[in-house]
């Protein structure tokens, strides 16, 4: 066995970008050379050559990156079968007189994940991946054996979407891990998982899922097309594709949903949406969205939908709230203070008396300060993170107040528009309110209500514009449709749940009292 070192094989070694390309030798020396030219510098790789078989002995070849790869599977399942049931059955047959890869792949090795490559680049791929690799003296191909074993998280709890009623299991950063949990909960063949390689040096894995029979073919083979058009270095999280697979990339207005839930995503599934899932990335991205499904929380269909639709109603409120209420604040008090009684708009004017910022100065750096406040404790160890940003809020906001930078009203105001926008269920949700709402500040503060109307429109007719995969981005708002409101702004019971969603193309949208598609 043998690990190469940080130097080049030979001073004189070929260039190993056009090696890449070529095709296996069937020469061992050769090949081994070849490689070693190819991973030079690359001081994990192991290379074990070794003799198997009898009059004569074949001369063989191992390849693994070492820390990819179960070792003990690969000694037990690869050498030792080689080494010696080879020699017995060399010894019954006195030689080898067949193809001997077909004898090692269907009558020695054991391992169900078996396949053959014949070029240098499908070799380097399956070693990045974990896989080990065999070649054999004489033979123009590789045999390639998944062994793929590495350190990696377990399934735990989601962190950013906690659930009191539901499954617990959040994804983790490996691939397979994941389809597992997804395939776990849809035993269905028509469950389909298409592979693809993406990332010119990092070569990802990613798996683009959806429900055959249920998805509209139209949209699959769209989102195959930009899949199989992205021609990238890196893709090291699935947030890499969403400018690639959005149909507008300039905008604050995510056309993805991301969750780190697979009941999330085979619930979506079962709607006729897809999901794509990435090698490396602890979340799926789920497509084609709308915007009101943002506000739809996992947990809704866990509880009875009286309460659950509550619920529901009860964070729309709250987006609303975490998206205007300091605007409003600022609109009324600066340009209608009509509309304040008089008894509350002498207390706010009491408690401003010596405040030596606007009220909309005031507002925009409460807003600010909070958001720091909020990205302090993201970032923070996890064990002091929380602490310090209530700690944080509670001692900035009294010694404000206290030094008469900022009025009473405005700490309660922020406070509440704070509150109001961590009820939103998805993180994506909650960064257009986080951004769009200095937006309608500096309206408010600039034409009262009327600024605020005019923003809102040009937001609306903004968010009317936008498509996720050509479903409209205000479905089922705009264009309004009844039926699927339904299951929006309250939580429809499973018993009148009989159709799904409708999206244009899609082949069955009965969901009960029909088995077509459900095989």
């Amino acid at each position: 066995m043998r690990y190469l070192s940080g130097k080049s094989a030979s001073d004189n070694a070929s260039d190993p970008h056009k090696l890449i390309d070529q095709d296996i030798t069937g020469i061992l020396t050769t090949d081994q050379a070849n490689l070693e030219t190819i991973l030079q510098n690359c001081s994990d790789i192991v290379i074990k050559p070794f003799q198997f078989g009898s009059n004569p002995p074949i001369n063989g070849m191992l390849l693994y990156f070492d820390g990819l790869v179960d070792r003990q599977e690969v000694e037990i399942n690869l050498l030792k079968p080689l080494m010696l049931e080879m020699d017995m059955l060399c010894s019954q047959n006195g030689g080898l007189h067949d193809d001997v890869l077909k004898n090692v792949r269907y009558r020695i090795l054991t391992m169900a994940d078996l396949k053959t490559v014949k070029d240098y680049n499908s070799i380097c791929h399956h070693i990045s991946s974990g896989d080990t690799v065999f070649l054999i003296d004489g033979i123009k191909e590789a045999l390639v054996a998944g062994t793929r074993s590495w350190q990696s998280r377990g399934v735990e709890r989601p962190e950013n979407e906690v659930v009191v009623f539901g499954p617990k299991e959040a994804f983790t950063e490996t691939l397979r891990f994941n389809t597992a949990m997804i395939r776990r909960r849809v035993k269905s063949v028509n469950l389909k998982m298409e592979s693809y390689v993406i990332g010119r040096v990092t070569k990802t894995d990613v798996v683009l899922c959806y429900v055959s029979g249920i998805t509209p073919p139209n949209l699959v083979n769209e989102v195959r097309s930009r899949l199989s058009s992205i021609d990238t270095d890196a893709v090291l999280d699935s947030e890499y594709l969403n400018s690639f697979i959005a149909d507008t990339r300039v905008t604050i207005f995510t056309q993805v949903e991301n969750t780190e839930k697979p009941d999330r995503v085979c619930g979506h599934l079962l709607e006729g949406r897809m999901a794509i899932l990435v090698d490396g990335s602890p979340t799926a991205m789920i497509l084609p969205i709308s915007f009101p499904q943002f506000w739809i929380a996992s947990e809704d269909y866990y509880t009875p939908f009286i309460p659950a639709s509550l619920y529901r109603m009860g964070r729309f409120i709250a987006f609303l709230m975490a998206l205007l209420l300091p605007s409003i604040y600022v609109a009324v008090t600066t340009y209608h203070q009509e509309m304040i009684p008089t008894a509350l708009y002498l207390t706010i004017a009491a408690t401003r008396q010596g405040v030596p910022f606007p009220i909309f100065v005031e507002a925009f750096l409460m807003e600010a300060t909070f958001e720091l406040l909020r990205e302090a404790g993201l970032r923070l160890p996890r064990a002091v993170g929380p602490a310090v940003s209530i700690v944080g809020a509670l001692i900035i906001g009294d010694a404000a107040v206290q030094a008469g930078l900022v009025s009473t009203p405005m700490v309660v105001i922020v406070a509440f528009t704070g509150i109001a926008s961590f009820v939103a269920p998805n993180y994506n949700a909650a960064l257009i309110i986080r951004i769009a709402r200095f937006v309608f500040l500096i309206a408010a503060a600039a034409l009262g209500f009327m600024g605020i109307m005019i923003v809102l429109i040009l937001m609306l007719i903004r968010m009317a514009s936008l498509s996720s995969l050509g479903l409209p981005y205000l479905s089922p708002l705009a264009p309004f449709n009844w039926a699927q409101l339904s299951d929006i702004i309250v939580r429809r019971p499973w018993y009148l749940a009989n159709q799904r969603p409708y999206m244009e193309g899609m082949e069955n949208q009965a969901r009960q009292g029909s088995k077509e598609g459900q095989e």
